[in-house]
C-alpha cells in the first residue's frame, strides 16, 4: 500500500530466514503508465482489473497493453475482489499522501491526504460502470483505511482496514467481516498494528492477515463464517504464522491451492509461506512490489503490481493459486 522508504523499519521477531530460490526474477511487463496500480483481479479473457491509488480509479487491462478506465471513484482504492454477483469490490481508503517523482510517477506514504475523503467499501458494476458506496462505518465507528478483501463461499467478506497516520499519531488497524448485501459488517479484531493483505486458506477454516510494519503473517481460525474463534480471555485466537525477517515490509498478499500464502515484500520480492511455518523467497528485479493475484488458464501465472515503475507484471509459478470464489475460472 505504500513506498517502504515511508514506512517504520524492523520486524517484531524472526522465525526463520526464507532461503532464495536463486536469480532474481524480472517479470514480464504487460501493462505501464499507471498511477500506483494495486488490487488485481484476473480474469479468463485474459484481462486484468485493477486499482490505480493515486488516480482513483478502476482500470481494465487487455491484450497488447491496452487498458481502459471502468470506473472513476476518487479517493485512494486499495484492494479489489469478484463478489457473489458479479460486481467488483474495492477496498477504499479515501486518500493518501501523495509523493510525486520527478518521472511524473506517484508514490504514496501512509499518512492522510490533504483531500481525504473518508474509507469505505465500495461496489462497481461491471456492465453498467455504476459506482455504489455500500459501508461507511461500522455501528459509530467510521472506516478509516478499507486496504484488501476476500470473499468466503457464504457471499460475506473480510477486510483489513489499514488505518491512517497524522504525524506523530496513528490510527489501530481492524479486521472487518461484512455481506455483500449490505446487511451486516462487524469489526471481528480491532486494535491492530498495520493489517493489510488478507487471504482464507483453502478449506475456509482460517483467515490470514499480513502486518505490514511487523512483518508478520497472522492466522485466525475460524468457528463458522465470519466468527473467529475466542481466546480463553474472550478475544480473538491468533497465531502467528510466520514473520519475514530484514529490513522490508509486507503488503498484499494470495494463497495458493495447497494453503501457502504469497506475500507481496516490499524490499525483496515475493515470500511463500506454507502451512507449516517454512518460507521461501522468490526475488524480484523490481522489488517495490505491493500486492499479487494468480491467473491463467492453470492459474500458475502470477500477476503482480509494481508502482514505482507504474506497471503491471507477470511471471510463472511452481503451484496453482486457490480457485477465489465467485471467479469464473
Amino acid at each position: 500500500m505504500t513506498d517502504r522508504r515511508n514506512l517504520l523499519a524492523g520486524a517484531l521477531g524472526v522465525v526463520a530466514c526464507p532461503s532464495a530460490t536463486g536469480a532474481a526474477v524480472k517479470p514480464e511487463i504487460i501493462g505501464e503508465g499507471f498511477q500506483f496500480p494495486e488490487g488485481p483481479v484476473a480474469f479468463p479473457d485474459g484481462s486484468l482489473v485493477f486499482v490505480e491509488v493515486a488516480r482513483g480509479t478502476l482500470t481494465r487491462l487487455w491484450g497488447g497493453g491496452r487498458s481502459e478506465v471502468v470506473a472513476n471513484l476518487g479517493g485512494g482504492p486499495n484492494g479489489a475482489s469478484l463478489g457473489p454477483d458479479g460486481a467488483i469490490y474495492v477496498c477504499n481508503n479515501g486518500g493518501l499522501k501523495p509523493v510525486p517523482q520527478p518521472d511524473g510517477r506517484i508514490l504514496l506514504t501512509a499518512e492522510l491526504s490533504s483531500d481525504y475523503s473518508g474509507g469505505r467499501i465500495e461496489r462497481v458494476d461491471l456492465a453498467s460502470r455504476k459506482v455504489e458506496r455500500l459501508y461507511s462505518e461500522a455501528g459509530r465507528q467510521g472506516l478509516r483505511g478499507p486496504n484488501d478483501l476476500v470473499f468466503d463461499r457464504t457471499g460475506g467478506f473480510w477486510f483489513s482496514d489499514f488505518g491512517k497516520a497524522e504525524g506523530l499519531r496513528r490510527d489501530f488497524s481492524a479486521l472487518y467481516y461484512a455481506r455483500a448485501d449490505g446487511s451486516r459488517i462487524a469489526v471481528a479484531v480491532p486494535n491492530g498494528l498495520s493489517f493489510n493483505g488478507i487471504g482464507l486458506s483453502p478449506d475456509e477454516t482460517t483467515v490470514y492477515v499480513a502486518d505490514t510494519y511487523s512483518a508478520r503473517l497472522w492466522a485466525y481460525d475460524l468457528e463458522s463464517p465470519g466468527m473467529i474463534r475466542k481466546a480463553s480471555d474472550g478475544s480473538p485466537a491468533r497465531r502467528l504464522a510466520a514473520t519475514i525477517p530484514g529490513d522490508i515490509h509486507i503488503d498484499g498478499l494470495s494463497m495458493t491451492a495447497s494453503g501457502a500464502a504469497v506475500v507481496a515484500t516490499i524490499g525483496r520480492g515475493l515470500t511463500s509461506v506454507k502451512p507449516d511455518g517454512s518460507m521461501q523467497l522468490t526475488p524480484l528485479s523490481e522489488t517495490l512490489v505491493n500486492d499479487l493475484c494468480f491467473g491463467g488458464s492453470d492459474r500458475r501465472d502470477v500477476y503482480v503490481t509494481l508502482p514505482r515503475l507504474g506497471a503491471i507484471g507477470r511471471l510463472r509459478w511452481p503451484e496453482p493459486g486457490r480457485a477465489l470464489n465467485f471467479n469464473p475460472y
